[in-house]
């Protein structure tokens, strides 16, 4: 039979002044403490400052709502007092952590969802290591692991919480604390929810979760105006004569994005037996995007091919290309753009590749199916972000070509 340690032991509710919401209610706390050491966490109810008893830790008056919150502090307070005699007989002795861990289910052999989130990027890990999956969306979800913990802490002062936590208030106030706290944009935070998202269906599929918490909530990318180089400065970049070697490489795997449409990543893992002969006698290239994992044909046209023969027998492991990383191909796009007269105001990155190649070809005619097709995308919605830029193109040229109107206008406005 094992022996009690006498302790002191304290449980006392307070409200969390210092962090207010936008409608001036304030979160109720409780703060466990035994032998001096504390430990705090939400109760998950709100209430108004001005009618708080500080001595007492309740609500003052008799009213619905006052009963109601009471009742339920006198609720919590007796379920961590019968938590305290049972882990003190069962164990002999008690410390606030564990008293409170005890108490919010939480205990080390329970899952929680943030040990289930560390064992979705262990499995996530394995996918990379296998080039199912590429790193940095394995960084997005590890951020959004971080900004979650982060969340956790300042909101219920807690270092995990358990799936029944996962409430449509606690995915709203997330988002909240993504905006406010941490200022992310708008898109940036529409990241970070899809990632969400995706780990609480898998929750669900796994029998870990009742129901979608996000099943409320609703986020929509917004478009944003995404830069692209016109066929004028293409020309010059294609004739453009790099000093370094590494920049002229760069220069030519960016030309070669903008006749193919692929990313980065997928440009690095391309291989010599991605390069095939198709139906139509002409050489392709077939891959699955690392991405999207969804299937990407494009025939290679006449510039690409004279790329990949200029490097041709470089790299290794049956590569097409020894590609640098992605921060050293930018660097060197911003020193070439620098050197080139039309693109020294443009923000020229290796992604911006892709996007001229997407509206080069659909101001050429390409379909916006075929164009779909070859950048790989899963819904032609996001093909057609790219008809939106050309509209918007057509309505800047009108605006340049409505000046030399002019005078025209002035005559035709004084014969009225």
């Amino acid at each position: 039979m094992k022996t009690t340690k006498k302790s002191t032991f304290k449980v006392l509710f307070y409200l969390k002044k210092n962090a207010p919401k936008k409608n001036g209610m304030v979160a109720v706390m409780c703060r466990i403490t035994v032998n001096g050491k504390q430990s705090a966490f939400s109760t998950k109810m709100d209430v108004s400052a001005s009618n708080w008893d500080l001595k007492y830790g309740r609500i003052l008056g008799k009213s619905h709502e006052a009963q109601g919150v009471n009742n339920k502090i006198d609720r919590i307070r007796l379920d961590i007092e019968e938590c305290y005699s049972k882990i003190l007989k069962n164990e002999g002795a008690v410390n606030s952590d564990k008293l409170k861990n005890t108490f919010l289910g939480m205990e080390s052999e329970e899952l929680t969802f943030f040990k289930f989130f560390e064992q979705f990027l262990l499995d996530f890990d394995k996918k990379v290591n296998n080039g199912l999956r590429v790193n940095g969306t394995r960084g997005k979800y590890r951020a959004l692991l971080k900004h979650l913990r982060s969340f956790v802490i300042k909101k219920y002062a807690c270092s995990d919480v358990s799936f029944n936590d996962l409430t449509p208030d606690f995915v709203q106030d997330f988002d909240y604390y993504l905006r406010d706290d941490l200022c992310l944009t708008h898109n940036t935070v529409w990241i970070y929810m899809l990632g969400f998202t995706a780990v609480c269906r898998l929750a669900i599929g796994r029998k870990h979760l009742g129901f979608n918490p996000l099943s409320e909530y609703k986020n929509t990318k917004k478009d944003k105006d995404r830069g692209y180089l016109l066929r004028s400065e293409l020309e010059l970049l294609v004739t453009f004569n790099c000093e370094k070697r590494n920049d002229e490489l760069v220069k030519d795997l960016f030309v070669f994005s903008c006749f193919t449409g692929l990313c980065y990543s997928d440009i690095k893992g391309l291989k010599n037996s991605n390069i095939q002969e198709f139906f139509d006698g002409n050489k392709w290239i077939i891959i699955r995007r690392k991405k999207t994992a969804t299937s990407s044909n494009v025939m290679l046209l006449e510039i690409p091919k004279m790329i990949i023969g200029k490097y041709a027998g470089l790299s290794k492991d049956g590569k097409i290309f020894s590609v640098p990383s992605n921060p050293t191909c930018n660097s060197s796009l911003r020193r070439i753009s620098k050197l080139i007269e039309c693109l020294k105001e443009k923000k020229v990155t290796f992604h911006l590749a892709r996007h001229t190649f997407a509206t080069l070809f659909l101001s050429e005619g390409v379909p916006l199916e075929s164009l779909s097709k070859m950048l790989g995308h899963k819904n032609i919605a996001t093909t057609q972000i790219y008809a939106k830029v050309l509209n918007e193109k057509v309505g800047k040229d009108m605006q340049k070509v409505s000046q030399k109107f002019e005078a025209m206008e002035r005559s035709f406005v004084a014969s009225l």
